[in-house]
Order: C-alpha cells, then sequence, then structure tokens
C-alpha cells in the first residue's frame, strides 16, 4: 500500500484506489463509504450540475479545478429528472476545502448539499496525482470515505474498491428511471422569469429515458416541444400511440452494450419507422449499436466542458459539454451510416447522421452551455426534421 498524502490536521476523509493506494483528507457530505469508477472532470464550473447528471451514476467524480463550492447549491439547477436518478454519481474528491457560498442564486452551503444528496466526498487531496494516476493507467475502482471521529479503516476501503463490479457489462440505466410517465413544457433559463412553460407547442416527442438531463427537456421545449417521457424500455407500439413527431434517446450511465439487450428491439423498430430521431451520450452509442456499429470503452472517458467538436455538416468547431466512458468505434460504422462530429482532442467519434432519414445522434451533451451555446443548433436541426414531416 501507498499513501499519496498526509493531511495537516488529524484525517477525517480518505480515497482508496483498487491498486492499494491511499490517499487521506478531511470528509465533507454524506458519512459512509461510496464505491465507484474514478473519472476526472475538467469543469471549473457546474459542479452541481455535474454531480446531479444521471450519466455519473455508479463514478466518483474528481474535480481538477482546486476551488470549489463558492457559488452554493439551489433547487433549480439540479439535472435528475426524476426520484430514482436523485443521486447520480456516489462520490467527489476536492483539492481544497469548500468554500462558503457567495452567489445571489444559493440556498445551500455545497457541503450540506453535498449530505442531502447522499454524496461522500474528501477533500485536502492531491488531485494532480490522482488525475495523473488516471491519464496513465485509465479510470480505476475506488473507494471514498468520511469518517467524521476520523476511523478510517484503510485496508477495509482498499477492500471495497477491490470488491465492486465495475461498469462494464453494467445497464445502470435501469435504476435511473422512474415507471411512470410524465410530459414537460419547461423552457430554458431566463433572467426575468426564470423557468417558464410553454403557452403553445409546435411538436410533441417522445423521449425515451435513460437518465435523461432536465435540459435536455427544457431545451426541446424552446424549440417549440412537448415532450412526453417514458421509460428506455417502452414497446414500440407504446410509443407510436402517443403519436409522437419525433422520438429522443436520452443520456445516461453504464455500459450501451448491456443496455441495448433490454432497448434494442424498440429502437430498431424507431430507426424502421421513419420518425425523426435524436441521440445524445448513452442514447447516441444506444443508436449506434441498433444501427450496426459497435463501441467500446476508453481508458480515462471525456469529462468536461471545454471540449472542442467539428461538426463536418457546417465546418464549425464548438466548444462542449462531455461525460462519457465508452464511445462508438467508427472503424465498425455500416454503411449509410456516418460520422458527423468528431472529438479535436483525440479524434473519437462524436455525432452520426443516417443517410436519407432524419436521424442525428451526439456524443456530448448539445444541452449544455460551455460555449455558451454552441450546440443548441442541434435541438433546431432535429425540430426542422420534425417540421418537414409535418409538412
Amino acid at each position: 500500500m501507498t499513501t499519496g498524502n498526509q493531511p495537516d490536521t488529524p484525517a477525517t476523509g480518505a480515497i482508496a484506489l483498487a491498486d492499494g493506494t491511499v490517499f487521506l483528507g478531511h470528509g465533507s457530505g454524506a458519512a459512509g463509504v461510496a464505491v465507484g469508477e474514478l473519472c476526472f472532470n475538467t469543469s471549473i464550473t457546474g459542479y452541481q450540475e455535474i454531480l446531479t447528471d444521471p450519466s455519473y451514476a455508479g463514478q466518483v467524480v474528481l474535480f481538477t479545478f482546486p476551488h470549489v463550492g463558492n457559488v452554493g447549491a439551489n433547487p433549480e439547477d439540479h439535472e435528475e429528472s426524476s426520484t430514482e436518478a436523485g443521486r447520480a454519481a456516489t462520490g467527489a474528491v476536492f483539492r481544497e476545502p469548500i468554500s462558503p457560498p457567495s452567489n445571489w442564486r444559493s440556498r445551500d452551503h455545497f457541503d450540506a448539499w453535498l449530505a442531502k444528496k447522499n454524496i461522500t466526498a474528501v477533500s485536502n487531496v492531491d488531485t494532480r496525482a490522482l488525475t495523473r494516476i488516471i491519464r496513465e493507467g485509465g479510470m480505476p475502482k475506488c473507494a471514498v470515505a468520511y469518517a467524521p471521529d476520523g476511523n478510517i479503516d484503510v485496508e477495509a476501503l482498499i477492500e471495497a474498491a477491490r470488491a465492486w463490479e465495475g461498469l462494464e457489462a453494467a445497464d445502470l440505466a435501469l435504476n435511473v428511471v422512474g415507471d411512470a410517465a410524465y410530459d414537460n413544457s419547461e423552457r430554458l433559463w431566463d433572467l426575468v422569469t426564470g423557468f417558464a412553460n410553454n403557452e403553445q407547442t409546435d411538436f410533441h416527442v417522445v423521449v425515451l429515458d435513460y437518465g435523461v438531463k432536465k435540459n435536455i427537456l427544457r431545451n426541446l421545449a424552446h424549440v417549440g416541444a412537448r415532450a412526453t417521457i417514458v421509460r428506455g424500455d417502452t414497446p414500440f407500439e407504446e410509443i407510436m400511440k402517443l403519436n409522437p413527431d419525433g422520438v429522443v434517446l436520452s443520456n445516461g450511465p453504464g455500459d450501451p452494450a448491456a443496455t441495448i439487450k433490454r432497448c434494442g428491439d424498440t429502437i430498431n423498430k424507431l430507426i424502421d419507422s421513419g420518425k425523426p430521431l435524436l441521440g445524445i451520450c448513452l442514447g447516441h452509442q444506444l443508436l449506434a449499436l441498433a444501427l450496426g456499429a459497435e463501441t467500446k470503452k476508453m481508458p480515462q472517458g471525456h469529462h468536461g466542458a471545454n471540449h472542442p467538436v467539428k461538426d463536418f455538416e457546417t465546418g464549425k468547431v464548438e466548444i462542449v459539454s462531455m461525460n462519457h466512458g465508452f464511445t462508438v468505434d467508427t472503424a465498425t460504422l455500416p454503411d449509410g451510416v456516418e460520422e458527423s462530429h468528431r472529438s479535436l482532442f483525440d479524434g473519437t467519434n462524436s455525432g452520426l447522421r443516417v443517410k436519407g432519414k432524419p436521424i442525428i445522434s451526439v456524443q456530448h451533451h448539445p444541452e449544455a452551455s460551455p460555449g455558451p451555446q454552441d450546440s443548441f443548433y442541434l435541438f433546431q436541426r432535429f425540430a426542422g426534421f420534425m417540421k418537414d414531416q409535418q409538412s
């Protein structure tokens, strides 16, 4: 066992990796132990949105930006859309202690908010060293502990990390969706009106929920769509009874190769139906699998809000938010399926389109706002497909 660091004051928190590496620090959030896959996120803002993104289910988020907490937390900026997705990321790791809030929208100290969301966190650890471990060896299994009394069983923590099953072959989307369908017409946030509802809509969209983020639904409303959200494994025939103008395959966590086994029949029938389709993140990967391509695990994944992606249709480079540990293998794309977007960081796939069909998908998160609105056009592009079919 190697010890990564020693805090100046008695340790109340720790993170242990499956290889026996341990970093001691100061705990915060929910007392106890959380296990998951350790990934680093390079965003400098949006920590509340990140930790409530259901795509992070089963993961511990290491923030590379050292100062976290200064904008506090509020009840509006969380991204989960169902009670079942209320706890997305299982843990968090910070360099500096959590800062006191200083923002006019803040309602909670970030530490108190972490406890409410049942997220276990540790600070005062060497996040640069941990990031280097991930860069050189991939995303490890880990266990994070917060023991207010300072009683940390390091050996038990290492064993907890080793015993965790991991994300490969895990259909985690099953755990972050509810059973009951619901509608959404809430638009994007406005400084004056906040989150207002559409009074009139032009389209009806069915969203297949694998862990959908709220801002996806808000962006759909912003282009004139009322969204009905249903489980990702809802039978095709039930979806058609809702008479949608288009269907969205949402983001979500876990291994797409596992989730496609449960949801593939519905997606295949949607492809054949001719309905406009938009896939996002996990939905993009599921669409690729249904079309005949393959996906593979990434060593480090993409997690951050500063990723450059090129749109081949326009030649534009956009700055996007990403959160994925699996990627579509472009070498396996079948005839008729084209790469529409590509990451300029490492050349991995970030979008697909189907020749002759109103079907598009992206690996990144077009509903997020790092650019700040570089990718919102994708929802307009999808709305254009639906408008064409109404003509």
